[in-house]
């Protein structure tokens, strides 16, 4: 049987994407990862998809006269690879309503905090990371959801907690964070293509 398809959409170092590439290499995911998109030219993501032989490309806004025409770009990308998975590892942008709509349920985002805190608009990054120590909050963590039409408010697949440490600034709650993000982003990957999830209403079940 042939591997399932991954999409992986990225905008920054892409050290999630690597937790990916690393789960399959060592043969815990069933599935291969069949081209990168980032919404940035410079992205390093870029050069660790390359590395691997992935077919990696770039389509920034400035790409394109508009808005439309740049989403109508990622979304024909996403289509000619023909993905069972798409996967946002730190995708800075908004998916296309186009796009959710014909892969619902098949698109998958890491956000760097427990949702529903601290998510939505404007908030990525270290922007989530300032929010939570400027709120004063004891503990912080990731969160791994299916993507729908609205920022950060599809259902949750896994979520894990880090502490807030007496003294931290931004870096230093990232980082801890980011630990959490390469365990359970794979692992969700993971569940999906052994098609252990099952969504009802706002729940997903994992299936043993």
């Amino acid at each position: 049987m042939p591997l399932k398809r991954i999409v992986v959409m990225v905008s920054g170092g892409g050290s999630n994407m690597q937790a990916v590439m690393d789960g399959i290499s060592a043969g815990e995911i069933p599935g291969q990862i069949v081209r990168v998109i980032s919404s940035a030219a410079k992205a390093y993501a870029l050069e660790r998809a390359r590395a691997n032989g992935i077919e990696a490309i770039a389509l920034p806004k400035r790409y394109f006269d508009s808005d439309a025409a740049c989403d109508q770009a990622r979304h024909r990308a996403i289509d000619e690879a023909k993905p069972d998975l798409i996967l946002l590892a730190g995708y800075l942008g908004i998916v296309p309503r186009q796009t959710v709509e014909k892969y619902r349920g098949r698109i998958i985002n890491i956000h760097p905090a427990l949702i529903p805190s601290f998510c939505g608009k404007g908030m990525y990054g270290h922007h989530v990371h300032e929010a939570v120590l400027a709120y004063g909050a004891k503990v912080s963590g990731a969160t791994v959801h299916f993507v729908e039409e609205g920022v950060d408010t599809g259902p949750i697949i896994l979520q894990d907690t880090v502490p807030v440490l007496q003294g931290d600034d931004a870096d230093a709650l990232a980082a801890r964070v980011l630990q959490v993000e390469h365990r359970i982003f794979p692992l969700a990957a993971k569940l999906f293509l052994e098609d252990k999830l099952r969504v009802q209403g706002r729940r997903v079940w994992i299936e043993e």
